[in-house]
């Protein structure tokens, strides 16, 4: 990921319901949610959600599937990967021992890292 990915994909993640659709999404990973389960849980318009939802598959933070009528909503894991790495990519001035506890705290979050790659 170079400097204008990076900014894209954090730009999407700038504002608050966009923020909290994507957490929401994080959460319910690998099934993903339903774009109109995301309205309701988060108790906004389906219009608003749309759009929303539109501007983080923009930014490859989103992908999206059809299943019959409805469209379901998954983080792209592979983007939120490349986003944390290039953010942490020149941690802690050459000493690794500083990033233990980040590297051991995003490695608990995915209980299977078949699916967080």
């Amino acid at each position: 990921m170079d400097t204008e990915a990076a900014l894209l994909t954090l730009s999407a993640l700038s504002q608050s319901t966009r923020l909290e659709i994507f957490r929401l999404l994080v959460r319910h990973e690998p099934d993903g949610l339903p774009a109109g389960e995301i309205a309701r849980q988060l108790a906004l318009p389906q219009n608003t959600i749309s759009v929303h939802l539109a501007t983080l598959t923009r930014a490859g933070l989103l992908t999206s599937q059809r299943h019959s009528r409805q469209i379901v909503y998954r983080v792209s894991l592979p983007c939120l990967r490349e986003l944390m790495l290039f953010l942490v990519k020149d941690c802690c001035a050459g000493s690794p021992d500083l990033c233990t506890p980040l590297v051991a705290d995003l490695s608990a979050c995915c209980s299977n890292p078949e699916t967080c790659s």
